[in-house]
């Protein structure tokens, strides 16, 4: 196994400052998926870790496709226009493993999967003032989780979706490139900042919230990365690709390993990924933001290892924090 240190983030004041008590906008590069067919809900939720049948038409939910072993092999987020409609947004690396999934397991006569990433985008707003900022947009945020329209989009429309609380971000919109490009000039307009690909994954971090490529593997499981706590696991919805595993460790057992945060003692480079308690090897650094004033992470680590001890991670001290990151783990 490769002990190369993680890929670094580097977030400036100013980002910082806007993540934390102001707003920015990400326009975001998902590939897009479109499912329908008379059988596309039942037909996912066979596929999905969450549930898409109770929360309704309208509806915005997160969970993840699974190998039958429980393991994670794509995190998508789902819209849902109707029983027979839904576009669901992955990640670019998870283009491959998602289409494969698709067309094994999607029988055509009840439900097709057909890819508009060239036709469709997505941006996300970031930031508490979000729902402020869009309002004034002519983007007004929904009250409640999700509640798009559930009749199909009209050209030139875009859906406007709230995430649950805990998300690493505060709105998405989705529509053609077109209605998308127009959402944000008026976002733009309305004194929303555009920030790149490294301010999403510095919230990302911030949160707490597991990336595929990072914090995600090929032998993930759910609860390793705090699927219960962000909301992308349900145990009442009935069977689903892995849910044999997944139930199994909720009910009768445990992870051996659980993501936390880290906060280092110095700013000093990483020599490696592995981290030592006491000379042991406890887990694995799986990203890094540096901060203006500190460096932070996320990490794999072995559960015994609790909130305030010191380990060394990457040839360098830190010290453990729950998730998200607390505000005096962040700093100024």
């Amino acid at each position: 196994m490769s002990d190369a240190p993680p890929p670094v983030v580097t977030l400036d004041r100013r980002r910082l400052t806007a993540l934390r008590s102001g707003v920015l906008l990400v326009r975001d590069d998902p590939v897009v998926f479109r499912v329908t067919g008379p059988g596309a809900l039942p037909c996912l939720q066979g596929l999905l870790t969450n549930d898409l049948d109770k929360p309704g038409d309208g509806s915005l939910v997160y969970g993840a496709l699974l190998t039958p072993k429980g393991m994670i092999v794509a995190d998508l987020w789902v819209l849902r226009h109707a029983e027979t409609s839904f576009t669901l947004l992955a990640p670019a690396r998870a283009r491959e493993s998602t289409l494969e999934i698709f067309q094994r397991s999607l029988p055509p006569r009840l439900a097709r999967a057909t890819e508009v990433t060239d036709t469709d985008a997505a941006l996300r707003v970031l930031g508490p003032k979000a729902a402020e900022r869009m309002a004034a947009a002519g983007l007004p945020l929904p009250d409640s989780v999700g509640r798009l329209s559930p009749a199909p989009l009209e050209a030139g429309e875009v859906a406007v979706l709230r995430p649950q609380d805990a998300a690493p971000f505060r709105a998405l919109v989705v529509g053609t490139r077109e209605a998308v490009d127009a959402a944000a000039e008026r976002l733009l307009d309305a004194g929303v900042p555009e920030a790149g690909a490294e301010a999403a994954e510095a919230a990302h971090i911030l949160a707490g919230w597991p990336a595929l490529g990072s914090e995600i593997g090929e032998r993930t499981l759910p609860q390793e990365v705090r699927y219960d706590e962000i909301g992308g696991l349900s145990y009442t919805k009935g069977c689903y690709t892995g849910q044999e595993t997944v139930a199994r460790l909720h009910f009768r057992g445990h992870t051996n390993r659980e993501l936390r945060g880290l906060v280092w003692l110095t700013d000093d480079p990483l020599e490696g990924e592995t981290i030592y308690r006491d000379g042991k090897d406890v887990g694995r650094v799986r990203s890094q933001l540096r901060l203006p004033n500190r460096v932070i992470g996320l990490a794999t680590l072995r559960r015994e290892v609790e909130p305030d001890e010191t380990v060394l991670a990457g040839g360098q001290e830190a010290r453990v924090v729950p998730l998200p990151f607390p505000d005096d783990a962040i700093g100024r």
